[in-house]
């Protein structure tokens, strides 16, 4: 195990490791004991009773944050001719077809998300080996594989994110910036957590939402009692 550093250490001396918190009392706690030296994110992780090796409980979709995550992405399109034109206008800031496929395909990576018009995705599915372990690679459920390019760029732009449940059973995902006044924080979990309460399986029997914490980029988790979030 990974020696923990002084820093961590005293900020972890400040959490209460057997109490659920408030929902708004935890971020409030983890932005007091971020020590990054840096304008660092802060993270909600769900634990859920959920089962991934069912395809009927493999929670994966996106929304946009009331405001946003405080990051800037740099959104590639793939499509071809008026939809190529329209993602252009809309922000995108790298439009392309084949050309575009190619150029991922030489080693090319400086971006962090991808959108396909569906009549792309022969194409787009030839950088499956290179965009998939990454997360990158585009996805209905997701909203990045789509005839509205236009509406996937502002969303992405507007701050959209992800979620999805890995082999575990958990779920990640960005809420902000520790320099967020809390009241974004406050909105933003809300938002996220409704989501992630709205994603439950129909199959999943017994407990949904098992644990949840959040925690800055480096900083030690807190734990939240999520009857509280929204209140």
């Amino acid at each position: 195990m990974a020696k923990k550093s002084k820093k961590y250490l005293a900020a972890l001396e400040k959490v209460n490791r057997e109490q659920l918190y408030n929902a708004n009392e935890a971020l409030e706690l983890v932005k007091e004991i971020d020590y990054a030296g840096f304008d660092a994110s802060i993270e909600v992780a769900y634990r859920l009773g959920v089962d991934p090796k069912q395809a009927d409980q493999q929670i994966r979709g996106a929304m946009v944050l009331p405001h946003g995550t405080g990051k800037t992405s740099t959104v590639i399109v793939f499509a071809k001719g008026d939809q190529a034109k329209a993602a252009k206008e809309a922000g995108a800031d790298f439009v392309g077809d084949s050309d575009l496929v190619e150029k991922v395909q030489g080693g090319w990576l400086e971006f962090d998300v991808v959108v396909a018009a569906p009549d792309m995705m022969a194409e787009v599915g030839k950088l499956g080996r290179i965009l998939g372990p990454k997360g990158l690679m585009p996805n209905p459920k997701t909203g990045t594989v789509t005839p509205d390019v236009v509406k996937a760029v502002n969303d992405i732009k507007a701050g959209q994110v992800t979620y999805r449940v890995d082999r575990q059973s958990n779920v990640h995902v960005p809420i902000g910036k520790v320099s967020f006044d809390l009241n974004k924080l406050q909105e933003n979990l809300v938002a996220l957590h409704d989501t992630i309460v709205k994603a439950k399986p129909a199959s999943s029997k017994g407990v949904y939402i098992k644990n949840m914490a959040v925690a800055s980029t480096f900083g030690p988790g807190v734990k939240v009692d999520q009857t509280t979030v929204g209140k």
